[in-house]
């Protein structure tokens, strides 16, 4: 009784503020293991209820275990989890069930006028399991469980798929579970409807005789009848329940009207404190609508061959691939199979009449918390309908995107055809323009729209932003062009869209460093190479450098870590396979006499510029190093700039040594120049390919025509004694068409424009043709000086005849008409003659005309 008079007491100085003793509450039921949960529903007689709000209530019962996650799809694994140490004293593992808003029959308390708490922003998720109730496990701190209760109580928590939270379960996980979580992870295990895995509070651990049982079913009639509306606390205190009111007389022992302290409104923390918790602990949130990462495509009842991958390509591109799985959703599925319970989102990219039976499948998906992405379909429903403007159809137009940020963005895209109208009023779904013609009629082609009271949204689009430019029937030059220069920017609206609808389009986690091989197109030169090794690395086959120390051993059997800063170089080239790398190719096309003949070759690397570091100033000259990657985790630009490095780019460092009394030696800026003419030339010397449209750009660059960047050159130099020490970093897309342009792209569209059969190109065979035409450029250069190569080189730039302002952007006009002998750039401007100049540092840039003279 003592102690339901300190709780009346602090409720009634408190009143609805039941913030801090629900805190209070939990921070010592939690150290005593014991289980709390949040319900909206009577309580089972076993329990015990410390707070009634409205027709919620927080109970307390025994500790539960959570031993068994075989049944449960991991969501993802969080940098809390140590199996050897559990969770951290202060956090709680709980669970959240949630059923569908359709079939919420609760009760609910007025509505309050507090923000609203997003399960989301107060939690880290672990695993789900579909199908309703749908059930969440979480980790939180202490004070943020509380806070999720608190809300909870107060009906101001939201889940992110619609659907309304109706038990917060405490539970407790065992040193198995955590190992099994962390060795699942980052994994998606097998859905399963058995719930075993959840033991939900039931019988209290400070049991109570039968005898109470009829008194606690006495004081809730008690209370119903005699509370109304209002809302009570109520405690329950026998002689089994020591252990509660001893933490309970702790929490009320100093409830003076001194001492309890102004509570504000909402005595959680704030918002963005715990966003921040949230990154500082380093948590990746996948998936919190809690659906399984399914993505559908659906395509009508005749799909193109190749449309699925087409378009699952595209969303490969923008979305994170680990985290999502992208299946084909045929028509006869719709409506013979439960996709829609298990699916984040629905894309519908046909153009197809939708049959009725179809449609109302998807209404009734949308009507549930479903997401419904259309790629110019005919799919539409309540405030817009269609028009049909032929004169759109398959033409390309600019596009103004409004973005969530309020900026815009400007883009051309090919249109289906078609254009949004409004339709009926007054049909309860909402509807926001993204985006229209850029024309007289500003035509509507990208809209959202909303359905239901569960979060069902829909993003249709009558724009192709699913289409590849290579993928396009494109009938003019300037339309290919236009629909290029407008690729990266199809990606960020298309990103833009899948966010937000719910899907995460942050970066793939950085992929893992691999091991290098070592190898050579000449045996001898590799024989050679092992030779100088045995004299050049210590006992544990170590070579030491500043940047990279290189490991090397016979086989992948002798594990060693690869760091960023200690790197295995596997020495049997038997050993070596790569689905990027061929060797044969490589040694097909390279031609030289010393440059790239010893090869370090690795899928995964920081940056080729630092692998070559320890070898280079010793090596013997004949036996050129080249280093190649399939991917970089930190490449390198002009001035500091991040180099991407995506799957599909050919990505090396070349080693060359000049002397310094030499024609090249003391014109060093040429460098750069010798090897974007040699990525050209490596192309446009092949027989059938002269004319692809592959140039340079002064200083360093490789590009399609004049429009898009296709490459870049990166030139380090270290003089040693009478000798340039020189790496040369070059990457240019081969394979890659995002995020701008590659080589087989300008291939596949020559052979549209003149009906030939041109071959794509591999990396490999490039690389080694680029080595080799820069072999003879140098040796050229060497002989004839800048005379012997400026003229093939005036053949292929791109700033012929080209007019720039120099010192500034309203500085004066200037031609450009060449490069003086020492690589720099030559201007003429009238009245002043001819001037040469070079960049502003990392702010130069060709295409805005800004030049600053050398002075």
């Amino acid at each position: 009784m003592l102690i339901t008079l300190c709780y009346l007491y602090l409720w009634a100085r408190w009143g609805p503020r039941s913030a801090a003793l629900v805190r209070s509450t939990v921070r010592r039921l939690h150290r005593s293991r014991c289980s709390f949960t949040f319900c909206a529903r009577q309580p089972h007689p076993e329990e015990r209820v410390c707070l009634r709000v409205g027709g919620k209530v927080f109970c307390t019962g025994e500790a539960q275990f959570l031993d068994d996650l075989n049944r449960w799809s991991v969501l993802l694994i969080s940098p809390f989890i140590h199996p050897e140490k559990l969770l951290p004293a202060e956090h709680i593992a709980f669970v959240t069930e949630s059923i569908s808003a359709q079939t919420e029959n609760l009760q609910k308390g007025p509505a309050s006028s507090k923000e609203i708490v997003k399960w989301s922003d107060f939690c880290s998720p672990l695993a789900y399991k579909p199908g309703e109730p749908f059930k969440l496990i979480a980790e939180a701190s202490v004070d943020n469980f509380s806070s999720l209760g608190i809300a909870f109580l107060e009906d101001r928590l939201q889940m992110e798929n619609g659907m309304v939270p109706h038990r917060i379960v405490s539970v407790h996980l065992e040193e198995s579970a955590l190992k099994e979580l962390a060795q699942e992870a980052p994994s998606v295990k097998e859905k399963s409807t058995d719930m075993d895995a959840v033991t939900p509070a039931g019988k209290s651990a400070l049991g109570r005789a039968e005898g109470d049982k009829s008194e606690l079913e006495e004081e809730r009639e008690h209370e119903e009848t005699g509370a109304g509306d209002h809302q009570s606390l109520h405690v329950f205190s026998c002689h089994e329940c020591q252990q509660l009111e001893d933490i309970t007389i702790e929490s009320v022992k100093f409830a003076s009207a001194e001492n309890i302290p102004e509570l504000p409104e909402d005595c959680s923390s704030s918002r963005e404190e715990k966003e921040h918790e949230s990154l500082q602990k380093g948590i990746k949130r996948i998936n919190l609508a809690g659906k399984p990462p399914n993505i559908l495509i659906y395509l009508g009842s005749e799909a193109a061959e190749g449309r699925f991958e087409q378009v699952r390509s595209v969303l490969g591109e923008c979305i994170d691939a680990e985290s999502y799985t992208v299946y084909q959703l045929h028509q006869e599925q719709v409506l013979r199979d439960p996709w829609a319970d298990n699916s984040l989102l629905l894309l519908i990219a046909t153009e197809e009449p939708i049959p009725e039976d179809i449609h109302r499948q998807f209404m009734t998906f949308l009507a549930k918390g479903g997401k419904i992405l259309g790629f110019s379909s005919s799919f539409t429903f309540g405030g817009v309908q269609i028009k049909h403007k032929n004169k759109l159809r398959r033409v390309v137009h600019e596009l103004v995107v409004s973005k969530k940020d309020s900026t815009e963005v400007k883009l051309s895209l090919l249109v289906s055809g078609c254009v949004f109208e409004e339709g009926k009023k007054g049909d309860g779904n909402r509807v926001k323009v993204l985006s229209r013609l850029n024309n007289a009629a500003k035509d509507t082609v990208i809209v959202h729209l909303t359905h239901g009271s569960s979060g069902g949204e829909a993003i249709l689009s009558q724009a192709h932003l699913e289409l590849d430019i290579n993928s396009m029937d494109v009938q003019t030059e300037e339309d290919f062009n236009l629909l290029k220069m407008s690729n990266s920017k199809r990606y960020e609206v298309l990103r833009e869209i899948l966010t937000c609808l719910g899907l995460s389009c942050e970066l793939s986690e950085i992929p893992e460093l691999t091991p290098i091989y070592l190898l050579s197109p000449d045996e001898e030169i590799h024989l050679a190479f092992l030779k100088w090794l045995e004299g050049n690395v210590d006992a544990e086959g170590l070579r030491a450098s500043r940047k990279v120390s290189l490991k090397f051993v016979s086989s992948p059997e002798h594990k060693v870590e690869v760091t960023p800063s200690l790197v295995p170089v596997i020495t049997e080239m038997g050993r070596f396979s790569s689905e990027h790398f061929s060797l044969q190719t490589y040694q097909q096309h390279l031609q030289t006499k010393k440059l790239g003949k010893i090869l370090l070759f690795t899928e995964v690397t920081t940056t080729t510029m630092n692998l070559l570091d320890g070898l280079m100033f010793e090596l013997p000259e004949e036996m050129g190093l080249i280093a190649v990657a399939v991917r970089q985790t930190q490449g390198k630009g002009r001035g500091g700039n991040v180099w991407l490095s995506p799957v599909g780019c050919a990505l090396c460092t070349l080693h060359i040594s000049i002397p310094l009394h030499s024609n090249l030696g003391q014109r060093i800026p040429f460098i750069q120049h010798l090897v974007s003419l040699a990525v050209v030339e490596a192309v446009r010397s092949i027989p059938g390919y002269e004319d692809i449209e592959l140039r340079v750009k002064w200083p360093n660059d490789i590009y399609y025509s004049d429009l898009m960047k296709i490459g870049g050159v990166l030139v380090n130099s270290t003089l040693i004694e009478t000798t340039f020490h020189i790496l040369i970093g070059f990457g240019f897309n081969v394979n890659n068409s995002n995020p701008t342009i590659c080589i087989n792209d300008l291939i596949a569209k020559f052979n549209r424009e003149e009906g030939t059969e041109l071959q794509p190109l591999s990396a490999d065979c490039l690389i080694a043709r680029t080595v080799t035409v820069l072999e003879r450029l140098i040796e050229i250069f060497q002989e004839k000086g800048p005379n012997g190569i400026l003229p093939q080189y005036y053949k292929y730039w791109v700033h012929s005849g080209k007019q720039v302002r120099l010192r500034g952007e309203e500085g004066p006009l200037a031609w450009i008409v060449g490069i003086d002998d020492y690589g720099y750039l030559q201007v003429h401007e009238e009245g002043q003659g001819v001037e040469s100049v070079h960049p502003d540092g990392n702010s130069f840039d060709m295409l805005r005309n800004l030049i600053v003279p050398k002075h």
